[in-house]
């Protein structure tokens, strides 16, 4: 298998090296002012003997890009990246002779992709993931009722202010903190410490956070605090009846609901499988494919992957310039994943030629509509921004690729595992 790295070394005519420096010299000749001539009138000679680095620069600006692109051209190159030119010999009456290293497309030959097989099963949905789900919306639609004072009890929800006092990396004070008591969700040190309090009492106490801690600030600390309890109170659940399921939207009865939260799973647990089943699909793709892959590709690759990676973080509320990373260990990392996924972008391409997929203009038309009103824009001024960053063409490509993987989905093997 051919590897992406080529070398040229090409020679320009010393003819050519001559008539360019002479025009280059007589550009610098016409601008430059010197000491006792009128501008554009100062001898060729002065100007040669003042400015060579100057036109030496500019003489290799113009033929070395022309020459390397002729090349590239006879030799039928599709190179991709900037080429590293070196060994460079300019010389008055000679040619000039240079050496360029660079990178190309690699050639993309398929295999029959229609022979492999993923596994994939047709998603069930019982009564049970319906009434689970059903039960999930009354829990969002739950009403917390105040009780009259007493003793907290397993099962109330105690709302109360809470502040550290030691122990955390940054001070607690939460005035309104509601905690389930005996609820998996709430540490066991809450539990026993708020169980048999009556609002109005106070009360400090320790709470040991595990290592794994979700919360790293907390993680493995052992935080003191102070509670106040205000007030207790119940959950109430609203009736599961043919009401509950008018008051949630165009809903007459209950079991239309159900009929719509069925077809609702159906279509989430669907797209789940198919997702899961495509990714399969890349994966083998791309191991049953040998393909070389050139490191301008791999780079590009990792500085997607960093920069939406360090989105994601900002988004999350993380300061990215406090972060302190060995960047190089962190692209290092990323390798593998950039190369596997160049090579499937690169497959998926080729297949997309081969089977003439491509993305219309309604289907790019209707993403472009989409991202507006996901950012409340008039369609016309989100396309002419889409257009200026050069991301329609993002879009179509995405697009296409989808269009890709669904063909390869449809016609692949499947088999229920």
């Amino acid at each position: 298998m051919e590897g992406t790295k080529r070398t040229l070394e090409i020679t320009v005519a010393a003819e050519e090296v001559t008539q360019e420096t002479e025009r280059v010299v007589a550009s610098i000749q016409k601008r430059v002012r010197l000491p006792g001539f009128r501008p554009g009138k100062a001898p060729t000679s002065m100007v040669r003997g003042r400015f060579p680095q100057e036109i030496r620069k500019d003489v290799l600006e113009a033929l070395v890009p022309k020459h390397f692109r002729k090349a590239a051209e006879r030799d039928n190159l599709q190179v991709v990246g900037t080429p590293d030119v070196t060994d460079v010999h300019m010389h008055a009456g000679e040619p000039l002779r240079f050496k360029a290293e660079f990178e190309v497309a690699p050639v993309v030959e398929l295999a029959d992709y229609h022979e492999l097989t993923v596994g994939y099963r047709e998603p069930e949905i019982t009564d049970e993931d319906v009434a689970k789900r059903i039960e999930e919306i009354r829990e969002q639609k739950a009403e917390y009722v105040n009780i009259d004072p007493r003793p907290v009890e397993n099962g109330d929800y105690a709302v109360g202010s809470l502040r550290s006092l030691s122990g955390a990396a940054e001070a607690i004070d939460q005035d309104e903190l509601m905690l389930h008591i005996g609820g998996a969700d709430t540490m066991a040190a809450f539990t026993e410490n708020l169980l048999g309090m009556s609002p109005g009492e106070e009360k400090e106490f320790d709470v040991a956070y595990p290592e794994e801690f979700g919360k790293k600030e907390l993680a493995g600390r052992t935080v003191r605090f102070r509670m106040k309890l205000k007030v207790i109170r119940r959950k109430e659940l609203p009736e599961l009846n043919d009401e509950f399921a008018r008051d949630l939207g165009d809903y007459q009865t209950l079991d239309e609901l159900r009929e719509v939260v069925r077809k609702a799973l159906v279509t989430d647990r669907e797209f789940a499988a198919q997702q899961a089943a495509k990714e399969e699909l890349i994966d083998k793709l791309v191991e049953m494919h040998e393909l070389p892959v050139p490191e301008v590709y791999i780079d590009r690759q990792i500085q997607m992957q960093m920069e939406r990676q360090l989105r994601d973080l900002a988004g999350a509320g993380v300061d990215i310039g406090s972060l302190k990373l060995d960047w190089e260990k962190v692209k290092e990392k990323q390798r593998p994943k950039a190369i596997h996924d160049v090579k499937a972008s690169l497959l998926l391409d080729k297949i997309a030629d081969r089977e003439a997929i491509e993305a219309t203009r309604d289907e790019v038309d209707r993403e472009v509509q989409r991202v507006a009103k996901q950012q409340r824009e008039p369609v016309a001024a989100m396309r002419m921004k889409l257009e200026k960053d050069g991301a329609l063409g993002r879009i179509a490509a995405h697009i296409r690729t989808e269009k890709t993987l669904s063909f390869l989905f449809e016609h692949v093997r499947k088999e229920a595992r």
